[in-house]
């Protein structure tokens, strides 16, 4: 074996000594240069520790209530009125009236682009909706628009007078009335003296 060996050896050594110099210094180098192999898990690491978490989404503002009463202890009452509606037997100068401008068509059942479109245009923080109609995607574009309360109304004042679709057939603090044109005026405010209530601007509880 040992004179085998030293044979191996001869013919090896003779071998690497017929590679021209530059080929040999070459297949050196390279070996040198080599890069480690990474695990592939190490990679996977690595490629995670470079990636940023995604950053959450925008949260969307609340939406915003619906009212047609405002919860106060002060014996107010609140004047309304669209602006199609004008009464035209409201003669006192600087009685606190809210004018809405709540538009010719009904907002529900509009898509969401629609009704948003329609709602952001008017800049208002409080919104009448036409007709008093809503639904959902009425309120999530309202609130989208910055609209911070949607305005209904518990009594009604007619040519007749006053009407109420529901609750108590009279007036109570925090009431919203609705004026519709022709409406008198004085048996309102008659109404208003009996209950020992007045108007107050709508604005400032909202």
């Amino acid at each position: 074996m040992g004179r085998r060996a030293g044979e191996w050896w001869r013919v090896r050594g003779a071998a690497l000594s017929a590679v021209p110099a530059g080929v040999l210094a070459a297949v050196l180098f390279l070996a040198g240069c080599a890069q480690p192999v990474v695990p592939i898990e190490r990679l996977g690491r690595k490629a995670a520790e470079g990636v940023r978490p995604l950053a959450a989404p925008p949260s969307r503002p609340p939406l915003p209530p619906v009212v047609d009463h405002v919860p106060t202890r002060d014996r107010v009452v609140f004047l309304t009125y669209d602006a199609t509606d004008r009464p035209a037997g409201l003669r006192e100068p600087h009685l606190p009236v809210s004018r809405f401008a709540p538009g010719p068509r009904p907002l529900a059942g509009a898509p969401y682009a629609v009704q948003r479109a329609a709602l952001c245009a008017r800049r208002a923080r409080l919104l009448r909706p036409p007709r008093g109609a809503y639904d959902p995607t009425t309120l999530r574009a309202a609130a989208d628009c910055g609209v911070t309360a949607v305005v209904l109304w518990r009594a009604t004042l007619t040519p007749t007078g006053l009407t109420y679709p529901r609750g108590p057939h009279h007036l109570c603090r925090g009431d919203i009335i609705r004026l519709l044109p022709d409406a008198p005026t004085d048996r309102l405010l008659d109404a208003m003296r009996g209950r020992n209530l007045t108007a107050a601007r709508l604005e400032d509880y909202l």
